[in-house]
Parts: structure tokens; C-alpha cells; sequence
């Protein structure tokens, strides 16, 4: 089940098959084996949902001003959208067995599928740095209260992070590392406990809390009760937003996918995996979620939406224990399958002689070091003017991929022509490029861009205030690139179907019991 040849080695495709070293290691090569089942891909949405950023998330969707049920709407919607786009994006990898940045040599071309690894790889790499940044706030908690002497750390500082902070990022960063560095099997093991274990301390607090306030003292609208009511029309617009938040929240995980579903057993057993990971377990967690935090009402007098904040009001030693560590689980569960091994296999196909699976996870964690998350994750405006820019993409390589693999390709890929270099193999178009699938990134990925940045800057400068239009980019990159790409292919078409080939085509549209020449 691993990429890794000295884990699981017959799990794996060697480049025995006249594979190009230059676009090819055990990493990338073609699966032999997928033996994931339906829970691990569940256990893999359970460790993207059950975090910090998923509960804070969650419980600020709850307080925009609409009804408790007008926001359960809006979730599962927003949810649904992700789990079909989810199925979407797993579908090719699953059936040929290679990560997402070879999958996009069919699209981009053996060699301009490199720049959509290396946008999502630098994404990947600041959103790491943030999250072991987050769970290192939750570690700190623990030492302050055990500690108490660790108190004169914060004193102390260095490039902006106090002592102790480093000594918590520190700890997890070497944690996050060694987890990784044993590979694909021990971090499927992780996960599939890791979500489980985060349930069940999110129930106990869940009951504790409403025990604590008395059901009857509990309201599930957490807006503010002085704020006017909204109409209708304001209404839909702020459930609008609600699905948009959802949808972009997941956009990372659901880009990544691709890389966890080549593992399935089967396209039926990812799809499987999908419904319970995505609307059931999303819905579910989104309820404890409202609970949780309309009891710190009644009971600290105030709306914590925060879970570290809450477990710190509760004040006692075992809750502070209990609760610390299981967030820093969960936000270590989502670091690693959200921005840990997308990276990975990103930076392995660039070189893949050069750098393997675990030297592209090391440029991942190395590189968030340097990027001192600390000093600019408060920072609302270099957050939206750095990562912003490159976040508005995500869209558009969806985009991409979505109209290269179902309109274009008709859902048949020659596996092993992703893995040559050869002017005639099929995925080499001009010099290894789609010029279609580069003019397309142009045409959606700019305007995305613009509309990710120029409204904010718009309202700072005391102009109109549209930045709404930020929570719809993804939507607006990914309608624009799908579009894009399908007039180009229709005016120059580049991409081959194989039409009537069955010899080594990865045919999508077969019943998975049917044989399938290279998946």
C-alpha cells in the first residue's frame, strides 16, 4: 500500500516497463497493489474535518446570522459539493494508481505538469508551517499548566516565536517528521485511529458542557442577538457564503486526493469512503460542534468558538491534559494528509532521480521553518496578498484536471506513456507542454487572481466593498478553467482519447469488474 520500496516493495511498479528515470521512481510509478478500504478514506476525512481549523470553522458558520437549521442547509450542500468533486478528482488516480502531479502529465504534459505541482507543493508548504504552529499553541497550554516555571520561557524569544514556542513546534515538527518518515502504511495506521480518538474526547466534552449549562439554557443560534434580522434575499446570500467557506476550506484535501485514492481497493470502496467521511461524518461533527460551543454560553458567560480556549476555561488538570493533546492530534492528522504528502510527491515528480517521496516531504518541513509562520499567520493582510494568490489556483487546476480527464481524455489515459520522455509517447505535445492547458491557466488563473486581491483592496482604499466575492473564487477559477480548457481542446484538440485502443489504456468508463489494461 506504500510508494515506499523498502516498506511494502511488491506494493509498487518499478521502472521496469521502459520508464524515463527522469519522470519516474517507486513513488510515482503505477500502484500493484490498492488495498485501502472505505474507512481508511474515511479515516482520512475524519483527520481533515475533526482539527482546530475544522471546529473553529464550523462554529463561525453558526454565528453569521441565520437560523441554526438554515446553516445545517447550507453545510450539507456545501459538503455534497465537495464530496462529488472529491469523487472526481479520485477517480483518475484510483483507476491508474499514480499521485496527482502525474496524473496531470496527461493534461499539462510530461513535463508542464511540474508547475501545478510546484503551486500546490508551495501552498502545501505555508499551510504546514501554520498548522504545526497551531498545535504547538496547544502543547504550550499543557506545559504552562504542568510546568508552571516554563511561564519565564515566553520571556525569552527568537525570530519572533518565544522559547517555549519553539520548543513546542520543535517537538512537533520532530514528531510530524519521524511519522512520516516510516511512510505511507504507518501514517494510514495514524489516521485511522487518530480521527476515532478525537470523537470521542469531542463527545465527552460535548456532554460535560450541556450537562454543565442545562439543556434548556442552550441556544443553537450563536449569532449576535442584537444584530437586525436579515431578509430573504440576505438570507440566501449569507447561506451562499456558508457553502463557499465549506467548500473552501476543503479545497486543499479535495486537490490532494488524488494522492490518498490511488491507494483504494476500488473506485466503488473510495466513493463508499467519501459519503461517510464527507456529508455523514461532516454533518455529525458539525453538530457537536454548535453544541459544544453554545454551552460555553451559559457556563463561562461567553461564546468560545475556539476548542484550546474552551478546554483552558474548563481549568482543570485532566480536562487541560485530555484536550491539549487530542487537538494537537487532530491538527497533526490534518497536517500530515493535507500538507505533508501532497508536497512530497509534488517535489519528487519535479526531480524524481534526485529527490524520492521522503526528500520532497524534508523540502515541505524544512521550508515552513524558514517561513516563520508566527510572524505573519496574525497578519490577515499578508495572508490574503501571498498565499491569497496562489490559494485563487486552486480552483483553476481543478478546472483543469476535471475538463482534461471527462471531456477531453474521455476518462482513458495510457498509464505508461505519463512516464516517457519520448517525443512520440502521447502526453509529450509540444516539447512536453498543452499549449492549451498552459493558455488556460492564463485566462482562469489571472482573473481568479484579481478577484481574490483587487476587492479587499477596493474596501482598504475606502472604495466599494465587494470582497463577498472572495468566499467564491474557487468556484469562479474552476467554472472559468473547465470552460477554458474545453474551447481549446475543441478549437486544437491536444489531449488523446485512444478511441477503440485497449491495450494498456486506464478506461475510467468500464464496470470496475471489467479489466483494465493498466490500472
Amino acid at each position: 500500500m506504500t510508494a515506499l520500496p523498502n516498506i511494502l516493495p511488491a506494493e509498487t511498479t518499478v521502472p521496469d516497463r521502459g520508464y524515463d528515470p527522469r519522470l519516474s521512481n517507486e513513488d510515482l510509478a503505477p500502484l500493484r497493489k490498492q488495498r485501502w478500504t472505505w474507512y481508511n478514506i474515511f479515516a482520512f476525512w475524519m483527520s481533515d474535518v475533526h482539527s482546530v481549523g475544522g471546529y473553529v470553522t464550523a462554529g463561525s458558520l453558526f454565528a453569521l446570522g441565520i437560523a441554526a437549521w438554515q446553516v445545517l442547509v447550507a453545510l450539507v450542500v456545501g459538503i455534497v459539493i465537495v464530496q462529488v468533486f472529491a469523487n472526481m478528482v479520485a477517480k483518475p488516480s484510483q483507476k491508474t494508481g499514480v499521485p496527482y502531479p502525474v496524473v496531470n502529465r496527461a493534461i499539462f504534459g510530461v513535463r508542464g505538469a511540474n508547475i501545478p505541482a510546484i503551486i500546490r507543493g508551495i501552498i502545501a508548504i505555508a499551510w504546514y508551517g501554520v498548522q504545526t504552529f497551531l498545535a504547538a499553541q496547544s502543547l504550550n497550554i499543557i506545559f504552562l499548566k504542568f510546568i508552571p516555571g516554563s511561564a519565564a520561557l515566553l520571556d525569552v524569544s527568537f525570530l519572533g516565536l518565544s522559547a517555549l514556542g519553539w520548543i513546542s513546534f520543535s517537538i512537533l515538527w520532530v514528531a510530524q517528521v519521524a511519522l512520516f518518515w516510516n511512510g505511507m502504511e504507518v501514517i494510514r495506521r495514524f489516521i485511522d485511529w487518530a480521527g476515532p480518538a478525537v470523537y470521542v474526547v469531542m463527545i465527552v466534552l460535548a456532554v460535560y458542557l450541556v450537562s454543565q449549562a442545562g439543556w434548556e439554557n442552550i441556544d443553537l443560534n450563536l449569532s449576535d442577538p442584537a444584530a437586525a434580522p436579515h431578509d430573504l434575499w440576505g438570507t440566501l446570500g449569507l447561506m451562499a457564503m456558508a457553502v463557499g467557506i465549506v467548500v473552501a476550506y476543503f479545497a486543499g484535501p479535495m486537490l490532494n486526493f488524488g494522492d490518498f485514492a490511488r491507494y483504494g481497493r476500488s473506485f466503488s470502496q473510495v466513493k463508499k469512503g467519501n459519503f461517510w467521511g464527507l456529508p455523514v461524518n461532516f454533518l455529525f461533527f458539525s453538530i457537536l460542534t454548535v453544541l459544544t460551543a453554545a454551552a460555553t454560553v451559559p457556563v463561562f458567560g461567553e461564546l468560545l468558538l475556539d476548542p484550546i480556549h474552551t478546554v483552558e476555561a474548563i481549568d482543570t488538570p485532566f480536562a487541560i491534559l485530555l484536550g491539549g493533546l487530542t487537538f494537537v492530534t487532530a491538527t497533526v492528522g490534518i497536517n500530515i494528509v493535507a500538507n505533508f504528502i501532497a508536497p512530497a510527491f509534488d517535489f519528487s515528480n519535479v526531480a524524481p532521480q534526485k529527490i524520492s517521496w521522503r526528500m520532497g516531504g524534508m523540502i515541505a518541513a524544512v521550508g515552513s521553518v524558514f517561513l516563520t509562520p508566527w510572524n505573519w499567520y496574525s497578519d490577515a493582510t499578508a495572508i490574503h496578498y501571498s498565499l491569497g494568490i496562489l490559494a485563487a489556483l486552486i480552483g483553476p487546476l481543478f478546472g483543469l484536471l476535471i475538463a482534461g480527464y471527462y471531456i477531453a481524455a474521455k476518462q482513458r489515459i495510457r498509464t505508461d506513456d505519463m512516464f516517457t520522455m519520448s517525443e512520440s509517447g502521447a502526453y509529450w505535445y509540444r516539447k512536453g507542454y498543452n499549449p492549451n492547458a498552459m493558455k488556460t491557466l492564463l485566462v482562469a488563473g489571472i482573473p481568479t487572481i484579481l478577484l481574490a486581491i483587487l476587492p479587499k483592496t477596493f474596501a482598504d482604499m475606502g472604495l466599494f466593498d465587494v470582497s463577498w466575492i472572495g468566499n467564491f473564487t474557487w468556484f469562479i477559477g474552476c467554472g472559468l478553467a473547465f470552460a477554458a480548457f474545453v474551447v481549446f481542446e475543441r478549437l486544437d484538440p491536444q489531449v488523446p482519447t485512444f478511441a477503440g485502443e485497449t491495450e494498456g489504456i486506464s478506461d475510467g468508463t468500464l464496470p470496475e469488474s471489467a479489466p483494465e489494461g493498466a490500472a
